[in-house]
């Protein structure tokens, strides 16, 4: 149950996120996140880009939720 809520809580931090930035996809700050989280290239698949965006949203909804 807890991962389902830090799931949907991820979500949350993620649209959150994409508001703060005004959703500029090629913006610095989404250019520099990319860079960071995926420096050796993107994952060999697509299921698993958005596995690791949705343990990065899980992520900051633990360090902003205290979990």
């Amino acid at each position: 149950m807890w991962r389902f809520i830090e799931t949907l809580g991820g979500l949350y931090e993620l649209a959150r996120l994409g508001v703060i930035t005004r959703f500029r996809f090629r913006g610095d700050y989404w250019s520099w996140r990319l860079h960071t989280a995926f420096g050796r290239g993107y994952p060999p698949s697509k299921l698993e880009l958005v596995r690791s965006i949705l343990a990065y949203g899980r992520w900051v909804f633990r360090m902003r939720h205290g979990g």
